[in-house]
């Protein structure tokens, strides 16, 4: 039976039995991890359904379960449907996440943590909850890791320093040197810049325990959980990014036509920088047309009309304090700018960053607006980079068609019938 809410502040806070081993040995052996993932693996094939069940116990056999399981897309996907169908005090999903939340092997922690995007996706979706104890699976795993996370950071506080941007740096000032026309004037000693204060944010306050998710922590507690899913997100799997995207695109809520205002704004630019050209087909209205096309396809989850800028989506919206929205809107960054991301991924991060504009503009919270505005316009300019890039390779394979073309078109050509040039003997020295 999987532990209470209650229960799971302690436990994780302070566990007992395995977790108490990995403290006194955080660093396990080999051998110790291989067989602990595949413990672990082999009890989540037995909770999950008979179709997925022999693909995952399959990935015990493989030289790093760990990393297996969590690359694998048919444990993620049997696993999130079995977290979709669940959430309670038993379900046997919620109790293997919170389990392999407290293992010693970094990679089993990985793999139980590509799935707190989808599980604070349905615990925020499901609030108010029907029955006190509903939704108690899903709490209990968010508490054990906003309790891992008070524990590593041993009540400290996350800063961030930035400098003073008022004072002169070594670049702009530079040192005073006696000048080579009149060595004999002496010159005054250099004035020393003053010292910079530099300005420090909290990007995080103390953590607090906590021993039961309630209404006035529960943004906080679930912000912290992302800022450990973001600590890691370079190792997530694409599937688990994507449902990212779409928690933070569906808290948000609305889909409105002013999402695309930016959007639509560079349109107009565009096409109003094309008329003076000659060719009604050049290339600003090529791209124009390129953005367009790309924008109707990018909405996909309302209408365009902006009809519902007045009557919302309250289906899954919740309230969004920076608390929450800041590691959101760093996990989207990455979503949105990494490169190694596929597709899928920077769309998913493409569509959220707009739906949270607007629910930023509608909301009037600037923090929020500039964050996303900032998203949305290093998502315009990596994607015109990245289209002009592939024009250019384009351009390039066609020239190099061509000339290769012209190349063997110029060159004679050569038939067995047709009498070729004698070849004169060659001259060899010999010495006498």
């Amino acid at each position: 039976m999987p532990p209470s809410p209650s229960s799971a502040g302690a436990g994780a806070a302070s566990p007992s039995g395995s977790a108490s081993a990995s403290a006194s040995d955080p660093t396990p052996s080999w051998w110790e991890s291989v067989s602990q993932a595949r413990s672990r693996i082999l009890a989540l094939s037995s909770i999950l359904p008979a179709a997925v069940s022999h693909d995952v116990a399959a990935l015990a056999d493989a030289d790093r379960p760990a990393r297996a399981l969590l690359r694998s897309p048919a444990a993620y996907a049997g696993l999130s449907d079995a977290l979709r169908a669940g959430g309670g005090a038993d379900d046997p999903a919620c109790h293997w996440l919170y389990d392999t939340l407290l293992s010693a092997d970094p990679d089993l922690r990985l793999a139980a943590l590509a799935f707190l995007p989808l599980l604070a996706a349905l615990y925020l979706r499901r609030l108010p909850p029907e029955l006190p104890s509903s939704l108690s699976g899903f709490e209990a795993v968010l508490l054990a890791v906003y309790s891992s996370e008070a524990k590593n950071r041993q009540g400290k506080p996350i800063l961030v320093q930035v400098p003073d941007l008022s004072v002169p740096s070594l670049y702009h000032t530079p040192a005073s040197s006696p000048s080579s026309k009149s060595p004999r004037r002496s010159q005054p000693p250099p004035i020393p810049p003053p010292q910079s204060t530099p300005v420090v944010g909290v990007l995080s306050p103390p953590l607090e325990p906590q021993a039961a998710v309630k209404s006035t922590k529960r943004a906080g507690i679930i912000g912290v959980a992302f800022e450990a899913y973001y600590s890691k997100i370079s190792q997530m799997p694409a599937a688990s990014k994507v449902d990212a995207c779409n928690a933070a695109a569906a808290w948000a809520g609305q889909y409105c036509k002013c999402r695309f205002e930016l959007d639509e704004n560079d349109l107009e630019e565009e096409e109003g920088d094309s008329l003076g050209s000659v060719s009604p087909m050049s290339s600003e209205a090529e791209n124009g047309k390129e953005l367009e096309d790309e924008l109707a396809r990018m909405r996909i989850n309302g209408d365009s009309s902006g009809r519902n800028c007045s009557e919302d989506d309250k289906e899954a919206r919740v309230p969004l304090p920076w608390e929450l929205l800041q590691p959101v809107m760093r996990v989207l960054g990455h979503c949105l700018l990494a490169p190694l991301n596929p597709a899928e991924v920077r769309d998913a991060a493409a569509e959220a960053v707009r739906v949270v504009y607007a629910r930023a503009c509608h909301d009037l919270v600037a923090q929020a607006i500039l964050a996303a505005r900032s998203l949305i316009e290093l998502d315009k300019s990596a994607r015109k980079a990245a289209k002009a890039a592939a024009s250019a390779a384009s351009g390039q394979i066609v020239a190099v068609g061509t000339a290769g073309s012209n190349a063997s078109s110029s060159r004679p050509s050569s038939k067995p019938n047709t009498p070729s040039k004698q070849r004169k003997p060659d001259t060899l020295l010999v010495s006498k």
